[in-house]
């Protein structure tokens, strides 16, 4: 049985949606208040004299807008899910909601739909809340359809824009992913229109008097502000990891990983590392007497041990017991490899060939040269 997933901090549970969390960032309690706010004046024309109880008819319509965000985000859960993805968490939060989903896209038609299924929710509560305005009375319910509406509509049409982060980015990199055949190539470009559509954004202010004829205001720039600030950082994280991933296939266990001799585990120090000298070998993995490994000679603990202390020192008193995740397939490039050095640090693996066989020692130092020099 898998751990359950940590919650991130700032975060409340609230309950589970398509078999994930569904958590709520505090940030999302000063934007609901912030609604109440808006909306109190407005609740108070359309149903007079509620008094205070307009703030809290302001909040309901707060949560009734986050509803169809949910709505939203467990399209994409749902979607992720049925191509095998396991989907940790749906948080909500004051711009919004993400999903998170463990893994990625392996084809751009995966990638497409578990992006374009989001908007495409947004766009059918719309179009539905549209058509119940018809038949509602007047009054408070009539108001909460008409936002929900508007507001579905909105973001049903603002996440297509091809920007990343959005959801339209991602639908743009699927297409320059089936175009160019590199996912990396895809996540550049929507980055760059992430970046651009910030650029817009923050120029909106300026158009604002033309396109409704009032002088914008404080609440307009600093709006401009948070969301072109949203979309750069997010276009601009995107660009940086694709770049970053694109170095990750010169990244070869077989290429990079070391010689490696085996030594039982009481063999003097001094004994094993002529051993290795004589083999030019640069690791020396420890066995027990059936001849198995158990453990990886610490090549820094190794180097601290001083020259005339060897010939004393049994060779396990500097290896490091061989755990599950420190063995690792000869065939692990790229991704593969990163993700499973990061799923067990350590300073070095132990490498299977095909057969079961030890291969070698894979040094993770080694690992990150090789990483620097495919940067340059």
């Amino acid at each position: 049985m898998s751990e359950p997933a940590q919650r991130p901090p700032g975060t409340l549970k609230i309950g589970t949606l398509a078999g994930s969390d569904v958590l709520v960032s505090s940030s999302w309690f000063v934007i609901a208040g912030l609604i109440a706010v808006v909306m109190a004046p407005t609740v108070e024309q359309v149903e007079p004299g509620l008094g205070g109880w307009r703030y809290v008819a302001g909040f309901m319509f707060a949560v009734v807008l986050y509803g169809s965000v949910l709505l939203h985000e467990v399209s994409h859960a749902v979607m992720a899910r049925r191509y095998g993805f396991r989907v940790t968490s749906i948080t909500l939060h004051f711009l919004g909601g993400m999903t998170t989903v463990d893994g990625e896209a392996r084809t751009p038609r995966q990638e497409f739909w578990i992006a374009v299924v989001g908007p495409l929710t947004s766009l059918a509560v719309g179009i539905g809340a549209a058509a119940l305005w018809f038949v509602v009375p007047d009054g408070l319910l009539e108001l909460a359809v008409y936002t929900l509406a508007g507001a579905n509509l909105l973001v049903g049409v603002l996440n297509l824009v091809p920007a990343l982060p959005l959801d339209g980015g991602r639908v743009l990199k699927s297409a320059v992913w089936q175009a160019t055949g590199s996912p990396h190539q895809g996540t550049v470009v929507a980055g760059w229109g992430g970046r651009a559509a910030a650029v817009l954004v923050l120029g909106w202010p300026l158009a604002i008097e033309e396109v409704t004829g009032r002088a914008p205001d404080v609440i307009d720039w600093l709006l401009a502000v948070v969301v072109a600030a949203f979309l750069w950082a997010g276009g601009s994280s995107a660009i940086a990891s694709a770049r970053l991933r694109k170095r990750l296939p010169a990244l070869v266990a077989r290429e990079l990983t070391r010689r490696a001799v085996s030594v039982p585990a009481d063999l003097p120090l001094a004994e094993a590392v002529r051993r290795a000298q004589e083999a030019q070998a640069g690791g020396i993995v420890t066995t027990n007497a059936a001849g198995e490994p158990v453990g990886l000679v610490h090549e820094a603990a190794l180097l601290a041990t001083p020259e005339e202390r060897r010939p004393w020192v049994p060779t396990a008193a500097v290896a490091r017991t061989l755990q599950p995740g420190l063995f690792l397939p000869v065939g692990l490039a790229g991704e593969d490899l990163v993700t499973a050095i990061g799923g067990a640090p350590a300073p070095e693996y132990l490498v299977l060939a095909e057969d079961g066989s030890v291969y070698g020692v894979l040094v993770t130092a080694d690992v990150d040269r090789a990483f620097r020099q495919a940067a340059h």
